[in-house]
């Protein structure tokens, strides 16, 4: 398990939403801290509603899902670069549902819930 490698913490100060994916020109640097919102907390039956992301430059970027629409090429793409470490706190339910919804498998994860 790799650990985040700045070891600060960020306060958000600015909030951009996308719907269903992230657009093609975007850039974020760095490691990922990453949030899912649900419907509720059985997979098969409450959807994914939005998944947040920020690298901690003070900027949370949200991908809301509508019409069940989880294609996201773009939002995949970041997801899957290995060389980020992905930061979650409790990984397991935020991973089942991006494999779930999104139909792709993370590496590089850190899960804060774990390392307290």
């Amino acid at each position: 398990m790799n650990r985040p490698s700045n070891g600060r913490e960020a306060i958000i100060t600015n909030i951009t939403m996308f719907q269903n994916d992230l657009p093609d020109d975007f850039i974020l640097d760095g490691d990922l801290a990453i949030d899912t919102e649900t419907m509720g907390l059985k997979l098969h039956r409450d959807k994914l509603c939005l998944l947040q992301i920020s690298n901690g430059d003070g900027h949370a970027y949200l991908v809301n899902f509508i019409n069940k629409n989880y294609s996201a090429p773009n939002l995949k793409k970041l997801l899957l670069d290995k060389t980020r470490c992905k930061i979650f706190h409790f990984a397991r339910f935020d991973l089942a549902s991006i494999k779930h919804y999104l139909q792709i498998d993370l590496e590089n994860i850190f899960c804060t819930k774990i390392a307290s």
